[in-house]
């Protein structure tokens, strides 16, 4: 509160045309109370000087490495869009995706942590580690029950998430799909050419409710469908519910796949309703 505070009395002296003597005193005040403020955070974190900065910077690219997919076999194609509100390095949004050992099947869970900024980027960075370890390690209609174990075992204040989830067989199309507290997912029928939202069961938020059940569903994707999972970054605001941000959402979806599915996750992601205002992310899977 008391560096927010001089932050803002500092933008105010320097929005002015003319700084006084007087003023420039405390402005050169305000900055050395900064220094020091700063200094004995990073003293009692052991981070001192640059060390803290590469640290943060480090802790960034890790999330933002679990984030990246798989190499996928011929005909099958998939892209992550990831944007965090007002351009923060940390995101309460983040993906973790797996290919098993056979090579026959792609696991992917789109998670949004509760909150924004450095917060739920932390909270974010430790839960896709967990999670991602989970992929691959158990049966695809367990995950979320085990992700919803290991968030309540963190006994966070603030520590809530909503996730939804996706294992897909490479060789058949088939797709076992569970959420939890999160936005429906959609597919695009290429025999159509229209976009459906799944009517598929979904569970709690996860690390609320203790032995809480996640139901799934089953679905098949063809030559030419699509799977896309969102957050609701992408679809809510404050004054719009979800069903009209999903309409909204799935009308600038029709108009950019007529050009193909590439680069359509990035502009969904950059037309999100809520802008700059909330973490976004998106998740497009698709056979060719």
């Amino acid at each position: 509160m008391v560096i927010a505070a001089l932050l803002t009395y500092l933008g105010g002296v320097l929005a002015g045309e003319k700084i006084s003597f007087g003023s420039s005193v405390i402005v050169t005040a305000i900055v050395a109370v900064m220094m020091i403020w700063l200094s004995a955070s990073r003293a009692r974190l052991g981070v001192q000087g640059t060390l803290g900065e590469s640290m943060l910077v480090d802790l960034r690219d890790r999330l933002r490495a679990h984030g990246e997919l798989p190499t996928l076999p011929e005909h099958w194609h998939a892209e992550v869009a990831l944007k965090s509100a007002f351009g923060d390095s940390f995101s309460g949004d983040f993906v973790v995706a797996s290919r098993s050992n056979t090579g026959d099947q792609l696991e992917v869970a789109l998670v949004d942590v509760s909150g924004k900024g450095i917060n739920a980027g932390t909270r974010a960075l430790l839960l896709s580690g967990a999670l991602g370890g989970l992929l691959g390690a158990m049966a695809p209609g367990e995950f979320l029950g085990a992700a919803n174990s290991y968030l309540l075992r963190q006994a966070w204040g603030e520590g809530f998430a909503t996730a939804i989830y996706t294992a897909l067989d490479l060789d058949t199309g088939r797709f076992l799909l569970a959420g939890a507290g999160h936005p429906p997912a959609v597919k695009f029928w290429a025999g159509s050419g229209s976009w459906e939202v799944l009517d598929a069961p979904n569970g709690p938020l996860l690390g609320v409710i203790d032995g809480a059940d996640f139901p799934h569903s089953s679905g098949h994707l063809g030559r030419g469908d699509a799977l896309l999972l969102y957050t609701d970054g992408v679809i809510e605001t404050r004054t719009r519910d979800l069903t009209a941000g999903i309409d909204r959402m799935l009308g600038a979806a029709e108009r950019l796949v007529s050009k193909g599915f590439t680069g359509v996750a990035s502009r969904i992601c950059a037309a999100a309703l809520a802008g700059e205002t909330d973490d976004r992310a998106v998740v497009l899977i698709w056979r060719s």
